[in-house]
């Protein structure tokens, strides 16, 4: 456990210095990086190469990184087989699991923890997931997959491979400031499941693996899909007091509020409000994001809670036409970086992590 200075604080305790929460204004920062400011002038692919090498790229280190990615976003052929075989009932988020432990049986460097490997198995894992994710999609759809185009940018290519359409500005800044805000937070149950399984030695792609499976229910990764489901099915913000009102009634959670380390607002909400109200406005379409405002404005009155940026992440996705189960896996996709940041800095200087054992008696 390390202990980290700041300018605004005495000091705090951290795992790791990839991300921190400043105390006075709850802003969160990646590596001193206000998350704000790169949500605004910053790309996915400068904010990977942030939480991996630790600063921002120059001109000439964006285009190689950039290179690197487009170069990697290609799954062996085998995969599509993988994704044939997945039962309809199966979700997505199943079916990354399956297809991360391929992909580490395939990668020539699976046994080598070297930190220069362990960088370039997380440039693969980074740009090979969204092809995973549409690719499996669209199979699932009977439809074939679409190749990635190693012009394109991170954001683009994946709305690209999702459905064969060129998308247009707005929907990639949309969705590279989703994947950035999603990109790390080193107090997420996933990010502590990656420094416990990389604790123990294993491969990089073990430990992954062990991220997406505590990431895929509705506590975590999943609650922007939760959300979203909620949204669907209210559908109209003169139902929503009625709605909320039964749902705490009957002790339901409601998906999109509360979390920890933000009891006083968390900054990636609203920035993601803020992006919402920008594409709404542009689409012509406020209906959502109204009902999204009024839950927003319930739940602060009823329970004192503060949405998380999960109200507002399902909604964006909604809007820019991505389908509501692929709301978890696009979390996923986003916070790999995150991940490979913890993964690479706990086997670098590993300290075994073992939780106390208690037993009750009988």
């Amino acid at each position: 456990m390390s202990v980290l200075y700041y300018p605004d604080c005495e000091y705090r305790t951290a795992i790791t210095s990839t991300s921190d929460i400043r105390p006075k204004n709850r802003n969160i920062a990646y590596r001193g990086h206000d998350i704000q400011v790169l949500s605004q002038r910053s790309t996915y692919e400068e904010v990977c190469y942030l939480l991996l090498f630790g600063t921002l790229p120059d001109a000439g280190e964006l285009q190689d990184f950039s290179n690197n990615l487009a170069e990697s976003r290609e799954l062996p052929a085998e995969s599509g087989e993988i994704f044939k075989q997945r039962s309809p009932k199966a979700h997505l988020m199943d079916v990354l699991q399956t297809a991360m432990a391929f992909l580490g049986i395939v990668d020539p460097e699976a046994k080598d923890n070297s930190k220069k490997a362990l960088l370039r198995k997380a440039v693969r894992t980074i740009a090979k997931l969204p092809t995973v994710i549409a690719a499996s999609y669209r199979i699932s759809q009977r439809q074939e997959p679409i190749s990635p185009m190693r012009q394109f940018g991170h954001a683009r290519n994946f709305l690209y491979m999702l459905s064969g359409y060129g998308p247009d500005e707005d929907a990639v800044t949309a969705l590279d400031a989703v994947f950035i805000l999603y990109a790390e937070r080193e107090s997420g149950v996933s990010s502590l499941a990656a420094r416990v399984a990389a604790s123990s030695f294993t491969d990089y792609h073990s430990a992954i693996t062990a991220e997406i499976g505590s990431l895929k229910r509705r506590q975590h990764g999943a609650a922007n899909e939760e959300a979203l489901r909620r949204l669907l099915e209210i559908k109209e913000t003169g139902r929503a007091e009625e709605w909320i009102r039964l749902a705490l009634a009957g002790k339901e959670r409601i998906m999109g509020f509360g979390q920890g380390v933000h009891k006083q607002g968390d900054a990636r909400a609203r920035i993601m409000k803020k992006l919402s109200k920008r594409l709404a406005d542009q689409m012509g379409d406020n209906g959502r994001h109204t009902l999204c405002e009024k839950i927003e404005e319930i739940m602060l009155r009823e329970k004192g809670l503060r949405c998380n940026l999960d109200l507002y992440a399902g909604q964006i996705l909604h809007m820019l036409g991505v389908p509501t189960g692929l709301c978890a896996p696009i979390f996923a996709a986003g916070r790999v970086a995150g991940w490979s940041a913890h993964i690479i800095a706990q086997i670098e200087k590993n300290r075994f992590i073992s939780p106390p054992l208690r037993l009750s008696r009988p």
